[in-house]
């Protein structure tokens, strides 16, 4: 049997994502299309480990891969050379304090990127989130200057990554040793990338993900810089 996406109306309950197991092989992960980016739709999908990935001028496309791209906080690798900018002290870290700012310079262009995937749609759905107190983000300053970052969703013990961006050395990194030292169990990643491979990411098996996903995403929700 085919696998095919499954079509969401925009006026469809919240519930209305079939399991993942139904996902596509080819696109790995296509699990559906359509609906909307409503809080509510987006934590729904977030907690069965679905994510919305699409670019402008698309439907709302819905994906669950397999496998899909972890990180385990206590397998950080951090280079020689990280943990020296890290003694250094190099960057002022903050947690949640310009969210919207770090969403929209990852969505900028780059230089090795012709468009972006975080339209303006994406951008308003995630600052949506942040002002519910899912939507978080890391911030590195350097002489007042937000050089660095990274943002995506929290729920329970889980945080679902969903972009970084860097223009200073190692800011990024720093953003995510910070986040990694917050009180998370699992960084999901979604998509392997040689980068995160690098930094410590696994490809694991999605049903493996699913198991850690039900066990902490109804946890108590991390308090970023409670540390």
């Amino acid at each position: 049997m085919t696998l095919q996406p499954i079509w969401i109306t925009e006026d469809a309950p919240v519930h209305a994502f079939p399991d993942v197991d139904y996902a596509m092989i080819q696109p790995n992960g296509l699990l559906a299309v359509g609906g909307d980016l409503t809080p509510a739709r987006l934590l729904h999908a977030y907690q069965r480990g679905i994510f919305p990935w699409f670019s402008e001028g698309q439907p709302i496309l819905w994906w669950a891969p397999d496998p899909r791209a972890v990180l385990l906080p206590g397998a950080l690798n951090i280079s020689r050379s990280l943990k020296k900018t890290l003694r250094r002290e190099k960057f002022q870290v903050t947690f949640d304090r310009a969210f919207q700012q770090v969403i929209q310079t990852c969505a900028a262009p780059r230089a090795h990127q012709n468009d972006t995937w975080i339209t303006n749609d994406m951008i308003d759905a995630y600052c949506a989130l942040h002002y519910r107190g899912f939507g978080h983000s890391v911030e590195c300053w350097e002489d007042g200057e937000l050089v660095g970052g990274l943002y995506g969703v929290g729920i329970g013990k889980i945080f679902f990554g969903e972009s970084m961006f860097s223009r200073s050395s190692d800011a990024s990194k720093v953003a995510l040793v910070k986040l990694c030292e917050s009180g998370y169990e699992l960084v999901d990643c979604q998509l392997p990338s040689d980068h995160l491979k690098r930094l410590g990411a696994i490809d694991m098996p999605r049903r493996e993900f699913m198991t850690l996903l039900r066990r902490w995403r109804g946890a108590p929700n991390v308090i970023l810089g409670a540390s």
